[in-house]
């Protein structure tokens, strides 16, 4: 069998397992009422915007905790774009912040692996439905104005869905490795900041909350704009030559 047949068998069963997963959650979604109460109370809870009934929901698992919260943050990748802060400021809140932070790196890592291999396994006709059309359009432009750099600022940018960066980068050329190194780097110092405030939150932060969130997006502008100064600097010197 010659290299080529071979990855398309593989291509072929990972497609098969993954269209099989998504089969299964949405027959059990749809027919065992304990799974389709879960994953309801799951939405509610992301959806409500309110850090300290994520940390509940995982705090009550006890011993499982920890699991429950890894399981969670690859959830929530998958189903793009659920806001992955509330859990990382649950887990700082739950666990201490430098161990909620290791629990919430690692797991939005594992998120950004499954979408990543999602999307370059089903590719983009899939990836579509799961995310948005209109968003996964943004990332594309995004990813064309700054090359080889796109995923590295982009993880340093919080407006921007760190979910369907991972899955619009498995649409393209890059190696796996590429990608998992820039986002493990450009998430690290966001993980940090959250984690630190999440372990000092009260229910009662939210202004501080958002006074913090602004502070770093405006952060990441300089970081941005920095970028395409240097690019733009760099073109007209091109011209010049």
């Amino acid at each position: 069998m010659d290299k080529k047949t071979e990855q398309k068998k593989k291509n072929w069963i990972g497609k098969a397992v993954i269209i099989l997963l998504f089969a299964a959650a949405i027959l059990a979604y749809m027919w065992v009422p304990s799974v389709h109460s879960l994953y309801n109370e799951i939405a509610r809870m992301f959806s409500s915007g309110d850090f300290t009934v994520v940390r509940k929901f995982v705090e009550s698992y006890g011993a499982y905790a920890a699991a429950v919260s890894f399981a969670l943050m690859i959830l929530q990748s998958i189903a793009a774009p659920l806001p992955a802060f509330l859990l990382t400021f649950a887990n700082a809140n739950l666990f201490g912040w430098w161990q909620g932070a290791i629990l919430s790196w690692s797991s939005a890592m594992a998120g950004a692996t499954v979408c990543f291999y999602i999307a370059r396994i089903l590719g983009r006709d899939v990836v579509e439905k799961i995310t948005s059309k209109a968003g996964l359009k943004q990332i594309d432009i995004f990813f064309e104005k700054h090359g080889r750099l796109s995923i590295l600022i982009a993880r340093l940018l919080p407006f921007i869905s760190f979910d369907i960066v991972s899955y619009a980068a498995g649409l393209t050329s890059m190696s796996f490795w590429s990608f998992f190194v820039a986002t493990g780097i450009g998430q690290l110092p966001a993980t940090i900041i959250y984690s630190y405030v999440g372990g000092m939150l009260t229910g009662g932060a939210q202004m501080f909350v958002t006074a913090l969130l602004i502070l770093f997006a405006l952060s990441a502008l300089i970081v941005l704009f920095r970028q395409l100064y240097v690019e733009r600097q760099k073109k007209k010197e091109d011209i010049s030559k």
